[in-house]
């Protein structure tokens, strides 16, 4: 038992340490004129290839898998690989509509991303913002409120009801990209979490 209780006290510093919340900050005018630049450098930035591990849940249901999302000026293709109960799904498409194949029923389209994938599968994934989320920018949609951390790249992002949790970044890159995005509204949660970034 003193061993035991012995290893608690030693253990317990680095516990608390793990589940303190991170540092963040209003932001100065640098914080912002930092942000702004990085957003101008990757205004352009509509042609990449992103694969990583994605996790949804809601209140009722949740679940994880891996997916490659290739975009292309306003054209799509997100592979989702494994989520929830080891489906896979595909969703493409751009301005003229949208497309969701791997149901059961056979391939649905729609004229919106959003609402497609909320109907056939009740996800709500916020794919318009995210877009702009995913490489760390404010979306074009309402006002958006920043937080910054230690690094002095956005912490915490709150925009269109959404919360935006940054939880990494690759620094090597610059200007840096996001590697963790947790999101979250109301009991909705999407988390991503970057393997690869590539750009042509």
């Amino acid at each position: 038992m003193r061993l035991a209780a012995r290893c608690l006290l030693v253990l317990a510093p680095l516990l608390l340490a793990a589940c303190a919340p991170a540092v963040r900050v209003k932001g100065d005018a640098a914080m912002y004129a930092a942000q702004a630049a990085r957003e101008a450098a990757l205004a352009h930035a509509d042609h990449w290839t992103l694969t990583g591990r994605l996790g949804l849940s809601s209140a009722t249901a949740g679940g994880s898998g891996s997916f490659t999302w290739v975009q292309n000026g306003e054209q799509y293709v997100f592979d989702l690989r494994g989520p929830l109960a080891s489906k896979s799904f595909r969703l493409s498409g751009g301005p003229q509509g949208a497309l969701l194949e791997g149901l059961e029923q056979g391939p649905v389209r729609g004229a919106d991303a959003e609402q497609l994938m909320r109907k056939a599968l009740g996800w709500v994934v916020p794919l318009r913002d995210l877009r702009a989320w995913v490489l760390g920018l404010r979306a074009d949609g309402g006002p958006a409120e920043l937080s910054f951390g230690a690094d002095g790249l956005p912490s915490l992002l709150r925009q269109d009801g959404w919360s935006v949790d940054y939880r990494q970044w690759d620094l090597q890159r610059q200007p840096p990209l996001p590697e963790k995005i947790f999101a979250r509204k109301d009991a909705y949660q999407v988390k991503l979490v970057v393997e690869s970034w590539q750009f042509p």
